[in-house]
């Protein structure tokens, strides 16, 4: 699934949306925790004569209505208390409609009405069609329909692409879905992002442009995943430590285990527990004495799951493909013993051209879907089920991680290292931080445990209210969380935190550096400033640098939950998202700009010298296109991608170049854009496409260095985490990740323009395209129109 268009914020809940776009327009999108499941075709054993429930009652809210409650409808989140209501005003026909409203300060970032109804009927097309009427929506609103599999979702559309918004009269809409063979229910509905009033009313479902109602019942066979209970409880397996004979065999496991999930035509198909397979063939491996007795175990163990049998067109390798598998071993008799190696080298040969796998399936955009159980009751999993989270996810970035081949490490010898960990792991916070270390080895920024970063170092749930920067001179406050506590609290704009509690600094960092996942150091210095301070509520002692002069501080830590959690997210101005500084200057930040009104910012803009875009931030839409095609006279090549293909695990081939395609009105003038480390994901793609403009200059430092649609990986305990699902180069193949977008022209603050409130980027972007120095009435434009700081 992906996110609305956005960037890695897994922190908060989005919108998921499967947008019929092409794919240069999903690029840097945020993809959701919703995972991509495609099962083996649902086997229909017969026709039933039974007759399914009726839902058109709930559909239409008339039932709702009788019932005088939302009866039959859930909320989503968790139907955010005061946004869901039944109207017997505002109708379309009958009696009831139902309602959402939202207002600033509403819970959660969207609401939603959801009926989930299970797939007890086969077809090729299941369509949602409604009514909506909309009042002062400022995000958007839709009808939506997810088709769900046994672990995770299969399908999605929320009209995000029709980006309804404002306010209009009823009208009819649809949503369209291919029945996907997997799914086992569907959840259908309306929902409402951002402020305003949605209703919504006459909700009905068709299969194949007939009534859903008229379709037959029928009965699908179980799959094993239904099946297979063995192991529901636990691994069985009980080991805290292992000899190195043990840790050699187990990483052999890892790999062969591995290798078999994604090639054998058994376990690609879906018809084998594959976790639970694991279970039953490591005791063997366990207790095998030598490394040629488990050799003898696991030739065993493939040879039970059958052969695969020969292939008239078999899978081929494409030559010149930038990244292919790492599969030498195969051949490697010392390392397998000549009877495994064979039984893999076979395998590997007679492997079929794979349109669909059980377990990993290709999102529209190109980034790799994992379907994977997440076991989420096991809050503390045994040895077995910590194994299996390592191999799952050392085998995910093996084969389906695009830039497994800048990770930099020596991926045998981290499996090799974390086997003994994980085992080692006695409880389920200590489990969590080994795949937290483990996740850190990828260097990608999308690649953080996000279910358990409470427990990355610093620790707790209080933090001096001040915002916190690492520059050239260290670790710089640079501003406050509270408006009262922050000054309050003795530091200042400018000071420079050298040591916490006695602590260097400097040490700190070098202590938690394992623990924090990120492309580049810019990146990994950015998370550790906005935790610096972090510790339990009360007093902290702080060694401050001011003006040359070390002092000694007693602060005091506050609780999280007072302080203003977008402090320090973004680098840009606060005020309204355009702003005309002067004749010569235009100045628009993303991080509150709307695609709608693009027309009224070129308008604006218009006659501006130079306009600056801020990209020091996180896009609030979609702006690649919307804005970017106004910025070219011609077709304009800015990026490609690579991408994993299911026939050859393990390889990545290029996908299309992607182009801004020019549009009028045309901006005249030059372009700047400013970037610095809070430029992630969809910012560092949108900062390449406007680059692309002949003549834009690039403004400020190295940006996260972590771009393309993120892919979730579950993880046993209901943990999970995510990957740079899609590789990200410039047309000329230069690659992007870890590496960032690099400026044109390089500017870090200084102590001394933090203090003065000037933005020496900026300065320095208007240098470069006019020439001269930016005045006080631009700054004072940049200042007057600014909404009032928290």
């Amino acid at each position: 699934m992906l996110r609305a268009p956005g960037g890695c914020r897994p922190e908060r809940t989005g919108v998921v949306t499967r947008r019929k776009l092409p794919v240069a327009a999903l690029a840097g999108a945020w993809g959701s925790v919703a995972l991509l499941a495609l099962s083996s075709p649902r086997a229909v054993a017969q026709q039933s004569p039974q007759t399914r429930p009726d839902p058109s009652g709930i559909l239409t809210f008339e039932a709702a209505g009788a019932s005088g409650s939302l009866s039959g409808w859930k909320g989503h989140p968790s139907g955010p208390e005061g946004t869901l209501f039944l109207d017997s005003t505002v109708v379309h026909q009958g009696r009831y409609a139902g309602r959402i409203e939202r207002r600033a300060g509403s819970p959660s970032s969207f609401s939603s009405f959801a009926l989930e109804i299970p797939v007890d009927f086969a077809g090729k097309e299941l369509e949602l069609r409604g009514w909506l009427k909309l009042e002062d929506v400022t995000g958007f609103a839709g009808l939506w329909q997810r088709q769900d599999g046994p672990t995770s979702a299969v399908q999605f559309n929320n009209m995000q692409e029709r980006n309804l918004h404002g306010t209009s009269d009823w009208s009819e809409y649809r949503v369209t879905l291919p029945l996907d063979p997997g799914a086992h229910s569907i959840t259908v509905g309306a929902l409402l992002v951002g402020e305003g009033r949605v209703w919504v009313d006459d909700l009905r479902l068709f299969l194949d442009g007939k009534p859903l109602a008229d379709a037959p019942v029928v009965v699908r066979a179980p799959t094993v995943f239904e099946t297979d209970h063995e192991f529901d409880a636990g691994s069985k397996i009980a080991i805290g430590s292992a000899t190195p004979v043990q840790v050699e065999n187990l990483v052999l496991l890892g790999k062969v285990w591995g290798f078999l999930k994604y090639h054998h035509p058994s376990v690609v198909a879906g018809q084998r527990q594959w976790d639970y397979d694991l279970f039953r063939v490591l005791p063997r491996v366990l207790n095998a004495r030598s490394r040629s007795a488990a050799r003898t175990v696991l030739a065993d163990w493939v040879g039970s799951l059958g052969a695969a049998p020969p292939c008239g067109s078999c899978a081929e390798l494409p030559a010149g493909r930038p990244v292919v598998p790492r599969l030498a071993w195969l051949n490697d008799r010392a390392l397998l013993g000549a009877d495994l190696s064979a039984r893999l080298v076979e395998l590997y040969a007679r492997r079929r051209p794979q349109s669909k796998h059980y377990f990993v399936s290709m999102e529209p955009a190109g980034n790799p879907a994992f379907s994977e159980q997440p076991y989420a009751g096991m809050h503390d999993p045994d040895a077995g089920y910590r194994l299996l989270a390592l191999y799952r996810y050392w085998n995910i970035i093996e084969y389906w991680y695009p830039d497994r081949d800048v990770t930099e490490e020596d991926w045998d010898g981290v499996l090799r290292e974390f086997v003994p960990r994980l085992l080692g792991a006695a409880t389920g916070d200590e489990y969590a931080t080994a795949m937290m270390a483990l996740i850190a080895r990828v260097h990608d920024t999308h690649a953080n445990l996000w279910s358990s970063l409470a427990l990355r170092p610093p620790r707790g749930h209080a933090e001096v209210p001040v915002v916190v920067r690492f520059l050239d001179a260290g670790a710089v406050v640079t501003g406050y969380s509270h408006a009262r506590l922050g000054p309050a609290s003795g530091l200042r704009v400018g000071d420079v935190i050298r040591a916490i509690d006695g602590v260097p600094v400097d040490s700190l960092i070098a202590r938690w550096r394992p623990l924090y996942a990120a492309s580049n150091e810019a990146a990994r210095l950015r998370d550790m400033a906005r935790s610096l301070t972090r510790g339990e509520p009360g007093p902290v002692r702080l060694a401050v640098e001011r003006d040359s002069t070390t002092l000694d501080l007693d602060a005091e830590r506050v609780l999280i939950d007072s302080l203003d959690a977008r402090a320090g997210n973004t680098d840009d101005h606060p005020g309204p998202a355009f702003r005309r500084l002067s004749d010569d200057v235009a100045y628009l930040k993303l991080s509150s700009v709307t695609s709608a009104e693009t027309p009224d910012y070129l308008r604006r803009a218009s006659g501006a010298r130079c306009l600056v875009i801020d990209i020091r931030n996180y896009p609030s839409e979609f702006m690649v296109f919307a804005l970017g095609q106004h910025l070219v006279r011609d077709t304009t090549p800015f990026a490609k991608f690579t991408m994993a293909d299911l026939s050859n695990p393990g390889s990545f081939d290029w996908g299309p170049t992607v182009s801004l395609e020019p549009e009028a009105p045309w901006f005249e003038g030059g372009v700047a854009i400013l970037v610095d480390e809070t430029s992630q994901s969809q910012s560092e793609y949108t900062a390449m496409a406007f680059r692309a403009r002949p003549g834009a200059v690039v403004v400020g430092s190295t940006t996260a260095g972590a771009d393309g649609n993120v892919s979730a990986i579950p993880l046993p305990g209901g943990l999970y985490t995510m990957i740079s699902g899609i590789g990200v180069f410039y047309p000329d193949q230069r690659p992007t990740q870890r590496i960032g977008i690099v400026p044109d022209v390089s500017v870090r603050p200084t102590i001394a323009a933090i203090r003065a409130r000037r933005d020496e980027v900026l300065e320095a972007a208007i240098r470069r395209v006019l020439g001269r120095e930016m005045t006080a009435a631009e700054y004072e434009a940049l200042r007057t129109e600014a909404t009032p700081e928290h």
